[in-house]
């Protein structure tokens, strides 16, 4: 634990260990500077005493005339120690500042280099030094955030010309061969139809990243039967199961009461189920479950498919992390669904998790029921 404390409002300030130390130090040097100027004093007389003096000596004039004003000159001597010493400890502080705001300059610049400070300010240099590793940390993290984005966009837009290609050029086939058979023409529909929806999936990709960056999520909590959110979300996957020669297996209570967002939370669901259709093996199962227990709600996604390795399983609620790197496969989404709902789940006051092993992927969800306020 650090030993410098931060000031908040409402609280009584905190003097640091360092503050202490210095008021410490710069009371027992003048109370040690009041017991030995007497002490000194005192031992200049008992000098002076055994020595023979004559009148003529500048020194002994100088020390009769010390005797006849003692009391200003011990008050003289007195002020100047306490002023010598005073000035001494108002600088120490001071210079340990100038120390503090060279050191804070490293945290603007972001410098490898560790901060170094006198042995005094040892806590203040372990605090600082943590400030400029997480500093330092963020960035680095931002920074491959961001480069994930860019690529992502490139990539995005690289894959925009491959389906408006094909929708122009099978629509172009249409408007010059109108004497094209029923079948060829329902074949060109089919293809330009698929091509557009590959569009649509890109264009909506790219809607979500502004989204994320630019959007705040907030909650508009309402009580609804998470249930029937689940049956409906299933029943809603059945078609894309179907394509995919998968079944979706269902247990939930019969009625299950929460407080939640039912629009954001239907997004999670979403994204979680189209993540077990995507990386699925055909003729498997999606098992969907909820239980309540202790007003916690745990909600379990699992789904039969390829192991998730360990080094990807900690980085895939990561904004614009994608498993399927490729970008031929519908698969290839903007890597965005799980970092959100991730988000949704933390703003609910719950949490989202992932595990994988022996070709078994299972996510899951913790809310709390019922939302406080």
């Amino acid at each position: 634990m650090s030993e410098y404390k931060v000031q908040t409002p409402g609280r009584k300030r905190m003097k640091t260990p360092l503050a202490r130390q210095i008021l410490f130090q710069y009371l027992l040097s003048v109370a040690l500077f009041t017991v030995a100027l007497p002490l000194l004093a005192l031992v200049c007389a008992i000098l002076a005493s055994s020595r023979t003096w004559y009148g003529t000596e500048p020194l002994y004039q100088l020390l009769t005339w010390a005797r006849d004003y003692f009391f200003l000159v011990f008050a003289a001597a007195y002020a100047a120690g306490f002023l010598v010493i005073t000035l001494y400890f108002i600088r120490k502080p001071l210079r340990f500042l100038d120390e503090l705001v060279s050191a804070s300059a490293q945290l603007a610049n972001l410098s490898e280099d560790p901060i170094q400070l006198p042995a005094a300010m040892k806590g203040a240099e372990d605090q600082l030094n943590l400030v400029r590793q997480q500093a330092l940390h963020s960035a680095a993290a931002a920074r491959e955030a961001e480069q994930r984005k860019n690529d992502l966009i490139v990539y995005l837009a690289h894959d925009l010309k491959t389906p408006l290609t094909s929708v122009i050029g099978y629509l172009t086939l249409l408007r010059d061969e109108p004497q094209i058979s029923p079948e060829l023409r329902a074949r060109y529909t089919g293809i330009a139809l698929e091509k557009a929806e590959r569009l649509e999936d890109l264009i909506n990709e790219f809607f979500d990243i502004t989204r994320f960056n630019l959007s705040h999520l907030t909650l508009e909590v309402s009580r609804v039967d998470l249930s029937l959110m689940l049956e409906q979300a299933c029943s809603e996957f059945a078609p894309i199961f179907a394509e995919k020669d998968l079944s979706c297996q269902l247990d939930v209570p019969p009625k299950l009461e929460c407080s939640c967002d039912p629009d954001k939370l239907a997004r999670v669901f979403d994204n979680l189920l189209r993540n077990a259709c995507h990386y699925s093996f055909p003729h498997t199962a999606v098992q969907v479950a909820a239980r309540e227990e202790d007003g916690r709600l745990t909600l379990t996604f699992e789904n039969e498919g390829p192991t998730i390795p360990r080094e990807k399983l900690d980085r895939i609620f990561e904004q614009f992390f994608r498993l399927d790197s490729s970008r031929g496969t519908r698969t290839g989404g903007a890597g965005l669904g799980l970092a959100i709902a991730r988000q949704i789940a933390e703003l609910h006051g719950g949490s989202i998790t992932a595990a994988s092993a022996e070709n078994h992927i299972r996510f899951t969800v913790v809310l709390p029921q019922f939302q406080k306020g």
